[in-house]
């Protein structure tokens, strides 16, 4: 998955693509300098967690490997 970086304000939350339809346990990210916002899908108007890009990659890198197991 390639999601740019996005500029000003405006923030693009995005869902996994293993999230499903369902609705139920999800949570969404957004690319914000310096690093990724994630939050819960199913309260838009909670506090959201930031983390560092090197801590997203490496979360990432770690789902990618589970998958291959």
């Amino acid at each position: 998955m390639s999601v740019a970086e996005q500029s000003g304000s405006e923030l693009v939350w995005f869902k996994s693509s293993y999230s499903g339809g369902n609705a139920t346990e999800c949570v969404e990210a957004a690319f914000a300098s310096p690093g990724v916002l994630i939050r819960d899908s199913k309260r838009l108007g909670y506090r959201h967690i930031a983390v560092s890009a090197t801590a997203w990659a490496l979360f990432v890198a770690g789902t990618r490997q589970v998958e291959g197991v």
